[in-house]
């Protein structure tokens, strides 16, 4: 829920007019989006979608915080002017913004809030018949997940769009260089390593008047029934790409460790600050995950997958993507703007009526880092059935700024029990 980069960065069912003729270049109908939580992901993702089609219009906004919303819209107005036509009527603040932005008469929404919201914002997304732009992760445990897999079958039934914000999935250099490992180029593959080592994140300040809810709804990204921790909320970039690498084959199970050796202080909530995840595969194979939010510390962004032929190297923070050994090669094509991509492909599928479905692959790399952070808060082998079949739910059912918010210590594995 942060500020807008615009510079580069429930319902009816929807109606599809001509479902069955290619709409390239022909924009007769005017589709109408709805944003779900106005943060800056959020909002930079309206932005894209604005740009993605001649005749898209942002029609309905949805936030539980009033001044995120009116940043937000003055700074999607300020860009885009005449396609931003949000009335004082289709404004809507509190936890059940979601329904009104669904009963508005939007044709395709944007779920941009904090993640443990997403399994009921896009249940109901997908149940009124709308097109959907889902951010990742989908959920924080794996009865959310199992939601999301849910409402992704429907998805298809229901013959409407659903795509991730798993973003590097929509990177030309990245489908480049996975296709070329899943065709071979590596060989056989024996290791997958990744990483998501960053500095330190935002935070707000208590302001006066604020209810012990809002405070940690501000300050969402640290507590794990808001977020999932940060190996969820933000380091299952890298392991989405680990498992992309692998052909969306499932681990058998998964140990790792992590902890707090910084970020000790209560401003951060119950989150850890550093994973390390060893993932088991078939065969022996193995997937290792290393992520930290520590300041001042060397950071690494990549996956390295490594084969009986070679290794491949793709290197996010510095746009590296080479292999090395039997078959050598090195991206040398354009460079597009991935999340630009993700919408342009999407208006395009919700056009043309070829709809695409990250719904799968989108709920199993969360419950990747889900499981992970089990291994790692309890100490225990996790195995991926028993990570899928989870009862551990995370988070009220209901909510208000008068709540008490859940009060939850931070893990201590070989103590923290698995559920």
């Amino acid at each position: 829920m942060a500020g807008l980069a615009l510079a580069g960065s429930a319902m009816p069912a929807v109606t599809i007019l001509n479902p069955n003729r290619a709409f390239a270049g022909v924009n007769s109908e005017t589709l109408k989006v709805g944003l779900i939580g106005c943060g800056g992901r959020g909002s930079g993702a309206a932005n894209q979608a604005l740009k993605a089609d001649p005749n898209v219009v942002l029609h309905a906004m949805g936030d539980i915080f009033k001044d995120k919303m009116d940043s937000s819209l003055e700074n999607l107005t300020k860009v885009h002017g005449a396609k931003v036509k949000v009335d004082e009527g289709h404004k809507f603040i509190g936890f059940d913004a979601f329904k009104k932005v669904l009963d508005s008469g939007v044709d395709v929404v944007i779920l941009a809030t904090p993640p443990h919201f997403r399994p009921e914002h896009l249940t109901a997304a997908i149940n009124a018949g709308k097109h959907v732009f889902c951010e990742k992760p989908v959920a924080v445990d794996a009865p959310g997940v199992r939601k999301v897999l849910d409402a992704a079958k429907l998805a298809k039934q229901k013959n409407v769009s659903l795509m991730s914000g798993f973003c590097w999935r929509y990177h030309e250099p990245k489908r480049a260089s996975f296709g070329k490992i899943l065709d071979g180029a590596v060989g056989d593959i024996s290791a997958v390593y990744n990483t998501y080592d960053t500095g330190t994140l935002w935070s707000f300040p208590r302001v006066a008047g604020w209810t012990d809810a809002e405070y940690v709804l501000r300050n969402w990204t640290y507590y794990t029934w808001l977020a999932g921790d940060h190996i969820v909320e933000q380091a299952v970039h890298s392991i989405d790409m680990m498992s992309w690498a692998m052909g969306g084959k499932l681990p058998l199970s998964c140990v790792g460790t992590g902890g707090r050796q910084v970020r000790t202080d209560a401003l951060f909530g119950n989150i850890f600050d550093h994973f390390a995840v060893t993932y088991e595969y078939e065969n022996g194979v193995k997937g290792f995950h290393h992520s930290r939010q520590q300041a001042n510390c060397e950071n690494s962004y990549l996956v390295e997958t490594i084969g009986t032929k070679g290794r491949a190297m793709v290197n996010c923070a510095r746009n590296v993507h080479e292999i090395y050994g039997q078959n050598p090669w090195k991206y040398e094509g354009a460079q597009n703007d991935m999340y630009q991509t993700e919408h342009n492909e999407l208006f395009a599928s919700i056009r043309s009526g070829k709809h695409v479905n990250d719904g799968e692959f989108m709920a199993q790399s969360t419950l990747l880092a889900i499981m992970g952070r089990m291994a790692a808060y309890t100490g225990k082998r996790i195995t991926w059935n028993e990570a899928m079949n989870s009862t551990e739910k995370l988070g009220p059912d209901t909510y208000s700024f008068d709540m008490k918010p859940p009060v939850v210590e931070v893990a201590k594995p070989g103590i923290t029990a698995f559920s």
